[in-house]
């Protein structure tokens, strides 16, 4: 039987923002932690120095069975971890079958191999069946996907363009956030259910992976959105899928809201293999979480949580 994989992450596109992204608390804040207590500094948590790829998304350095360091990227969209052909290549990994890996635009067979040894932040991860992709297409040497990450707790510090990464058992680990907010698991990823987007309910996955945001069909007809734009992007398999892109007035998560959200919409493959493709869903790329200052998400809590950066406006956009 061949597995499905989804990937999905935008790696490359036409993207245009007429207007400024804008972040803001709203009143009266829900689910929030504001303790004091530094969460980078919690006991057991291995921080390792982040870097941007090509498209700003954020690499961190790896080792396959003592070789490298090598530059994955922390991908919170991507169900598996996948490794290049060039590395496959210079590593001699061996084959141990084909999946489906679904993409943003479009859904290919891939050869599977296996890898064991992969090494980062200090914890180590064998038995891995890590899908070939072509390093073109994933602008690293390879993909920390969510079969490596279940159970751990993943903080993105844009400050300081640090990550974090732990196992979650800390009482403390997820206090000092402005914003926290509860998400459910679907197919490994967390999705946060009850966002708004100008008014339309919308389940927004948060995805480290992707450089842009993209909603589905369905939140575009929900959305009604006008002025929009043709744009082109490049998915994971290096094939190109068309939309349009337009700008929300606001996007609402818990106690928090982001103003001028440019939001790509288009029909991919995609939403309907997370069987998502009936209701308004949007993947929350880069482009707008490097709006904040820290960003942690929680996959044994279940919960996704943000930091405004300093001298944020403290009234809605």
């Amino acid at each position: 039987m061949i597995r499905t994989l989804i990937l999905a992450a935008l790696a490359a596109g036409t993207s245009v923002s007429p207007v400024p992204l804008v972040a803001a608390p709203l009143p009266q804040q829900q689910d929030a932690d504001t303790s004091n207590s530094p969460d980078d500094a919690d006991a057991g948590t291995e921080t390792v120095l982040g870097k941007e790829d090509r498209y700003q998304r954020m690499t961190v350095p790896v080792t396959i069975e003592g070789k490298g360091p090598f530059r994955f990227m922390i991908d919170t969209g991507s169900q598996a971890t996948v490794i290049t052909q060039t590395l496959s290549d210079k590593l001699q990994l061996k084959p141990v079958g084909t999946a489906t890996v679904v993409g943003m635009a479009s859904a290919e067979p891939v050869e599977l191999v296996q890898l064991n040894g992969l090494e980062f932040a200090a914890r180590v991860f064998d038995n891995i069946s890590a899908p070939l992709l072509e390093e073109r297409n994933v602008g690293a040497d390879g993909i920390i996907g969510l079969d490596s990450l279940q159970d751990m707790r993943v903080l993105i510090n844009f400050r300081d363009y640090t990550i974090a990464v732990d196992q979650s058992k800390s009482r403390y680990s997820n206090r000092g956030y402005e914003i926290v907010v509860r998400a459910r698991r679907k197919l490994g990823r967390l999705i946060i259910t009850d966002a708004m987007i100008d008014g339309v309910r919308t389940a927004v996955i948060i995805d480290t992976g992707a450089q842009s945001s993209v909603g589905n069909i369905a939140l575009r007809d929900s959305l009604r959105s006008k002025n929009s734009v043709a744009v082109s992007a490049i998915d994971i398999h290096g094939n190109s899928m068309a939309g349009t892109q337009s700008v929300a007035r606001s996007l609402k998560i818990g106690a928090m809201k982001l103003g001028n959200v440019p939001i790509t919409f288009a029909n991919s493959p995609a939403f309907d293999a997370m069987g998502l493709r009936d209701k308004p869903v949007m993947v929350l790329g880069m482009a707008s979480l490097r709006l904040f200052d820290r960003i942690a998400i929680d996959f044994a809590r279940e919960k996704v949580m943000f930091d405004l950066p300093s001298g944020s406006e403290s009234t809605p956009a």
